[in-house]
């Protein structure tokens, strides 16, 4: 597999089960700041305050963006809020088995979500889910 390993800044450089990347990608950029808004809330971060954003390129300049940030994940929260998006976020989630469900359960909390594609291994898993839920919950930041 991969022979790095991975560590939200400030911690110790030791690999972590309860670490999970997180790639949103087919969504607007205040969608992605409100799922990472989200995140940030329950779980340390690497992205710390930085919200998503693009640059001012033309229409026709453009190109699909995507948003990456890791998080530590040892545990569901106990009470997640909504979040209300403007269209549908497609969320990867890579990590340790258990470390992915506390997150997929906590976007299962504040979203509407369907699962797109699995991938299991040993020791890690790769889960595609599609997050919507225009129709509830607190508008995210922006």
């Amino acid at each position: 597999m991969n022979d790095t390993q991975d560590t939200v800044p400030g911690d110790a450089e030791s690999p972590s089960p309860d670490l999970v990347q997180v790639v949103l990608g087919e969504c607007s950029p205040a969608d992605a700041d409100a799922v990472f808004g989200l995140l940030r809330e329950h779980f340390d971060s690497d992205r710390d305050g930085d919200a998503p954003h693009q640059t001012d390129e033309t229409e026709a300049e453009r190109r699909p963006a995507v948003w990456t940030g890791a998080f530590r994940a040892p545990r569901t929260p106990d009470s997640v809020s909504g979040v209300l998006l403007s269209g549908p976020v497609t969320a990867d989630l890579q990590g340790g088995p258990q470390a992915v469900g506390h997150v997929r359960a906590t976007l299962e909390s504040a979203f509407d979500v369907s699962v797109q594609g699995k991938a299991s291994g040993d020791q890690e898993v790769e889960l595609q889910l599609r997050l919507t839920g225009a129709d509830r919950g607190r508008p995210g930041p922006g």
